[in-house]
């Protein structure tokens, strides 16, 4: 009877640790999967910041050092790699510039006008609201796995396993900051 009981009790244990296992390996999936969809967004905004730039450039070639900069930020944004602290900065690092070069493009009503720049700057204002998503998307599958990782009796074998809570892809400091509005104006 005894060898019965203990036979039964590990047949308990390795079940269990199987459905612990697999849930661990679906909230990864499921974090990984939204890691790619912020990748791909953020991948499809540095590729639309070139072409907004070219155009700004054909209108507003004296604002030089913004373009520069815009370079080099969309470069370092790219070389961020797959830590999300690391490429949530380079991100964020490269959303102020661009922001101001859409400011500059205020200034000039025939590219305001121009058909592409129009295009252009829907098609990056639409890739913001996917990276948005994509972001919340990523964060709750963090977020799901995180807890699973933490809670008891996941929290057992998710160190053997190799699982471990991973970080947010979270807004910076200068994200959280109220926009400045600057109205133009003759004084």
């Amino acid at each position: 009877m005894l060898p019965y009981l203990l036979l039964g009790g590990l047949a308990i244990l390795a079940v269990g640790l199987v459905v612990v296992y697999n849930g661990l390996v679906s909230k990864s999936q499921m974090a990984d999967n939204g890691w790619s969809d912020i990748d791909v967004q953020l991948k499809r905004r540095a590729n639309l910041i070139p072409q907004l730039v070219a155009t700004v450039q054909g209108y507003a070639a004296h604002e030089k050092d913004l373009f520069v900069e815009i370079t080099e930020k969309r470069a370092a944004a790219m070389a961020a790699g797959d830590d999300p602290a690391s490429r949530g900065d380079a991100e964020a690092a490269l959303s102020r510039p661009v922001a101001r070069l859409m400011a500059v493009a205020e200034d000039y009503p025939d590219m305001k006008a121009s058909q592409n720049f129009l295009d252009l700057q829907n098609e990056l204002s639409d890739t913001e609201t996917k990276i948005e998503m994509a972001r919340r998307f990523y964060n709750g599958a963090v977020r799901e796995l995180n807890t699973m990782v933490e809670s008891f009796p996941a929290n057992l074998f998710a160190g053997l396993f190799g699982f471990k809570a991973r970080k947010y892809f979270e807004a910076t400091v200068e994200e959280r900051a109220l926009p400045k509005a600057e109205f133009g104006g003759g004084a």
